[in-house]
């Protein structure tokens, strides 16, 4: 008889919950009772709020216990775990929960369920097939197939990736190269570090599926410093595929690791910082496309971005676009934080209303309270009220309604939430985190600190109200990225959306 194999989650979200200690648990405890199991530390599943997530492989499916603690284990073999039996903790074949089989899982189908550094485990789960197809085809050939899918930038801007490629390619240069942007700094969002820690594979196959498409013969992955379980996954993923011949002189890729600077997720930033220079933005144009690393074409993508590629390449550009709503095509990894129940990561097509995702997928604030405001795309994205909760997840019915879609994060706050300290914070974060080189966005975020702090004082609110709008026209006109550039989003929304925040003190002495 075979070992029963018990997954147990090696994502940084279930080890931040203890999901080594049950590991390790689980392990002296089959040892301790003469158990015959295999251990597989596999990626998340992306239901959070039940990590860590132990299940377990049987004739019926895998059957989920969450989330599990050390001191759970004992009682979990004495209920009969390895036949999947009845315990408090199960929630059943994991398969058939509601947040999972509500989604439409491309780019992470295969996050929670294999081996992340196993390559035979990739193979029989699909991988590499699109690779195989993209080798027998011409780089023009794959680069129409991902114009066909409509596949956009995952990043934030949402531009089409297929002419970003088509651009590379027609480049003329000596070496070309494809750079992923991993430097996944967003509030509220985890896609990219729960795959590069779950399917590792996938970005590899994506990125040399890019060379081939490109002539690029040279890949790097800017990973953030903050992202040590998938800088160490990365690293040895792609010394397996080096062994493996997936990577070789022909395409090589390696790991540049970032020191945690936010404008640094801005592609000019990173190829200043990949180069070993202050990550500053770069003026455009030239664009990357044409004058990139090391002044060579360059495609810059971020993870979902390619690692959408070889699902495209397998089952053709035509397939992916069927998923979606207009311009926008395919999927999308939402993720799901902030004051929510049910927090975690859900793909599932463009299309979908916030609505929909807050509360029937979310189930709601985890206080229980009434929601207040949603804020979508990290902490440039605009704040939604809950009149606009109606608005469908994807890039044009979003920016139409002074939003940005972003990376896909969704972070929530409930009725005690204060709208003109978030406005403030907006312009704190971009003061921090600016790299200096523009005006608008070094001085511009310091001076709507201070004026903010005067409005929440009560001081001459009307004309620092007027101000900090003055303030926000200079930033998005003058500024050379999007950190200064989008800044204003979050402060405008909230002064739009809630424009009591900022007249509290006013307001309270009209009242007296």
């Amino acid at each position: 008889m075979s070992a029963v194999r018990i997954f147990v989650p090696r994502d940084a979200a279930a080890l931040s919950v203890g999901a080594d200690d049950v590991a390790k648990t689980i392990a002296h405890e089959a040892k301790l009772r003469g158990l015959d199991v295999t251990l597989v530390r596999n990626g998340s599943r992306g239901m959070l709020w039940l990590e860590p997530l132990v299940e377990i492989e049987t004739a019926r499916g895998r059957i989920g216990y969450g989330p599990v603690r050390a001191a759970d284990v004992a009682s979990l073999f004495d209920a009969d775990l390895l036949d999947g039996k009845s315990h408090a903790l199960c929630i059943g074949r994991v398969e058939d929960h509601d947040y999972f089989k509500r989604q439409q899982r491309l780019t992470f189908a295969r996050v929670g369920v294999i081996d992340p550094l196993s390559l035979d485990d990739y193979r029989a789960h699909g991988g590499l097939v699109g690779l195989e197809k993209a080798r027998v085809m011409t780089p023009t050939a794959i680069v129409e197939e991902i114009v066909a899918s409509g596949l956009r930038g995952r990043g934030g801007a949402g531009f089409p990736a297929g002419i970003k490629w088509r651009t590379v390619l027609e480049a003329q240069g000596p070496q070309k190269f494809i750079v992923c942007n991993a430097d996944e700094g967003d509030s509220g969002t985890f896609a990219d570090r729960m795959l590069m820690e779950g399917d590792p594979f996938l970005l590899i196959e994506g990125m040399a599926i890019a060379g081939l498409a490109t002539g690029a013969t040279r890949g790097v992955i800017y990973i953030r410093s903050e992202y040590p379980h998938a800088i160490a996954t990365m690293r040895e993923a792609i010394a397996i595929a080096r062994r493996a011949d997936i990577l070789n002189a022909r395409f090589d890729i390696e790991i540049r690791v970032g020191a945690g600077a936010y404008v640094c997720g801005e592609e000019t930033s990173l190829l200043e910082s990949i180069e070993g220079k202050r990550g500053q933005v770069r003026a455009k144009p030239p664009l990357p496309a044409h004058k990139g690393l090391f002044g060579c074409p360059t495609v810059i993508n971020n993870v979902l971005t390619l690692a959408a590629a070889p699902t495209i390449l397998a089952e053709g550009g035509k397939a992916y676009a069927e998923h979606g709503m207009g311009r926008s095509r395919g999927t999308l990894p939402f993720q799901i934080a902030g004051n929510v129940k049910h927090g975690g990561l859900f793909e599932a097509p463009f299309g979908l209303t916030l609505r929909t995702m807050i509360e029937e997928i979310g189930g709601g604030t985890a206080s229980g309270r009434p929601l207040r405001a949603v804020q979508v795309g990290g902490p440039l994205g605009a704040y939604f009220p809950e009149s606009l909760l109606d608005t469908p997840l994807d890039y044009e019915a979003m920016a139409a309604k002074a939003g940005l879609l972003g990376h896909g994060g969704i972070v929530v706050f409930d009725d005690t939430v204060d709208m003109a300290h978030q406005a403030r914070f907006a312009f704190d974060f971009c003061a921090i985190e600016s790299c200096g080189k523009c005006t608008p966005c070094r001085i511009g975020s310091t001076r709507g600190v201070e004026t903010i702090d005067k409005i929440t004082q009560g001081q001459n609110v009307e004309a620092n109200i007027a101000l900090v709008k003055d303030l926000c026209t200079v930033l998005t006109d003058g500024s050379l990225c999007a950190l200064g550039g989008l800044t204003p989003m979050p402060v405008m929304s909230a002064l739009t959306h809630f424009p009591d925040d900022f007249r509290r003190n006013t307001l309270r002495a009209a009242a007296e």
